[in-house]
């Protein structure tokens, strides 16, 4: 059974004709005839019941029909969705990314390629860094943003550094000149956030540098609830920047600089697979990021050189 046949068994059924049929499917009616007899020979079943004022579908004609609509309908669906895909109308995008990145950064990507590429289905999953590794690895996903990772098969260009500064509530003492010391930070209550998460080592490891213990009295498991006890005065915190900018701007949370130790900062990244050749989707992904990333005047730049590689390295 091919398509031919089931095309031809569709248009005969349509037009009650054999000649009519070879007309619309630009064949001659010897080919029409010979598709219904193969399909009929397959199927072991008289499909057409002939008379001299035309053909009508037999009992068996009449069950099979449906079914071969349905198949013509899904296969001209199937071409219409690779030609929408061709145009980038429409297409599938898997992407991976740490907490923090999928909570603050990539709504802005989003929203972004969502108005260029309104068509195009996004899958989202979320872990850290090491799991947004694995999950490009396993080809669960195409794109990983998180922090900087270095793998053999994979191609990883820096986008910018996540700075990582110290928060209060507003009422705090150190919101008075926005300024302390290591020593003044390990005798305030700490709250800490993740310890399963890369900023846990980042921000113990100020400490210990220091060679200075934190006064820890919390630990909560995600971003959010940090804030939030921080709000409540319940404590300070060591939190990345993207997080807490707009609640600094609305004066709920107040910057402090610690001013006796590095930035604590990571590089975040955008990974792909190597030597994959990308889809549609996943070029115009980068492509937003590229603009966003290292083009925005307001973000953090980078050589544009460097970006520039995960699509030649990918495929594009």
């Amino acid at each position: 059974m091919d398509i031919g046949q089931i095309e031809a068994f569709v248009q005969v059924a349509a037009l009650q004709s054999f000649s009519k049929a070879a007309e619309a499917l630009f064949l001659t009616q010897p080919s029409v005839t010979a598709r219904i007899q193969g399909l009929e020979r397959e199927m072991q079943e008289t499909l057409f019941e002939r008379s001299g004022r035309g053909v009508r579908l037999t009992d068996a004609g009449q069950v099979f029909l449906p079914y071969a609509q349905k198949i013509l309908q899904q296969l001209k669906e199937g071409r219409e969705s690779i030609e929408g895909l061709r145009r980038s109308e429409i297409g599938f995008l898997r992407l991976g990314a740490a907490p923090a990145l999928g909570t603050y950064v990539l709504p802005k990507v989003l929203k972004a390629f969502a108005e260029k590429y309104p068509n195009v289905e996004v899958t989202v999953k979320t872990g850290h860094s090491e799991q947004v590794m694995q999950l490009l690895l396993s080809d669960a996903v195409q794109i990983g943003l998180a922090r900087t990772m270095i793998h053999p098969e994979l191609e990883t260009v820096p986008l910018y550094d996540d700075e990582v500064i110290l928060v209060t509530n507003p009422s705090h003492r150190f919101c008075q000149h926005r300024m302390t010391r290591i020593e003044e930070v390990t005798r305030e209550n700490l709250i800490f956030w993740d310890r399963t998460s890369s900023y846990y080592a980042l921000i113990q490891g100020l400490f210990y540098q220091a060679g200075l213990p934190p006064k820890t009295t919390m630990e909560m498991d995600n971003v959010e609830a940090t804030k939030k006890m921080v709000e409540e005065g319940l404590g300070i915190a060591f939190l990345p920047r993207v997080s807490v900018e707009r609640e600094i701007e609305h004066g709920l949370l107040c910057e402090v600089l610690v001013t006796d130790i590095p930035a604590a900062t990571r590089e975040i990244a955008m990974m792909a697979r190597r030597n994959r050749r990308p889809s549609r989707a996943v070029s115009a992904f980068i492509e937003t990021v590229h603009t966003l990333y290292l083009l925005d005047s307001g973000a953090p730049a980078r050589p544009a050189g460097r970006a520039a590689s995960l699509q030649a390295v990918t495929g594009k």
